[in-house]
C-alpha cells in the first residue's frame, strides 16, 4: 500500500484577477433514524485549532476543480466519495494567503457536495486536524465563517431538490 501524502507549496496554485482559487467540498452522509434518514456533514479543525471548517485548499494547475476538491477532502478529512453537484463560488479574505500573487489575501472558493463512500483510518493530515460529523443544524452553528454557512445552506437546498426529482 502506498502512503498518502498531502501536497505542499504554492508553485502550482491558480490565481485569477487577484484571487487565489480554492476548491473544496461539504462531505455528507445520511444516517437512518426512526422516521427515515438524517443528513450529517463532516467538518474538520483548522490547523491552528480555531474553529471548524469544510475541507478546502488551493486548486492547482495540473488538476480540474473537481479533482482538487476530492484531493482536499482526502488530504484534510480522510474521506472519499462522489461529487454530487457544484454549489457555487464564494469570495473571502485570508490573512494566511496574503503574498506576492495575492497581496490582499483574496480567495475564491469553488464548493461541491461530496457524498462520502469511504472514511479512511489514516490520512495525510490526521495529526494536524480533527474531524467530526454533525447534524446540519449543529454544523451551521459550528461554521467559522459566514461564507461557509452560505455554502452549507446551498448544499442542503441542492440535495433537497435533487432528492425530490
Amino acid at each position: 500500500m502506498t502512503a498518502l501524502v498531502a501536497r505542499t507549496g504554492r508553485h502550482q496554485q491558480r490565481y485569477e484577477h487577484g484571487h487565489r482559487l480554492i476548491a473544496g467540498c461539504i462531505p455528507y452522509r445520511y444516517i437512518p433514524t426512526g422516521e427515515g434518514k438524517s443528513m450529517e456533514v463532516l467538518m474538520i479543525s483548522s490547523k491552528r485549532g480555531e474553529g471548524l471548517l469544510f475541507p478546502k485548499g488551493g486548486w492547482e494547475t495540473d488538476e480540474t476543480v473537481e479533482e482538487a476538491a476530492c484531493r482536499e477532502a482526502l488530504e484534510e478529512a480522510g474521506v472519499r466519495g462522489h461529487l454530487q453537484g457544484f454549489l457555487g463560488t464564494w469570495n473571502f479574505k485570508s490573512k494566511r494567503q496574503q503574498g506576492v500573487l495575492c497581496p490582499e489575501g483574496n480567495c475564491r472558493a469553488y464548493m461541491f457536495a461530496l457524498d462520502v463512500t469511504e472514511q479512511l483510518d489514516t490520512w495525510p493530515e490526521q495529526h494536524s486536524r480533527r474531524r467530526q460529523w454533525f447534524s446540519v443544524s449543529d454544523a451551521i452553528g459550528q461554521c467559522r465563517h459566514d461564507w461557509m454557512r452560505g455554502a452549507l445552506d446551498q448544499c442542503v437546498a441542492y440535495l433537497a431538490k435533487k432528492s425530490s426529482e
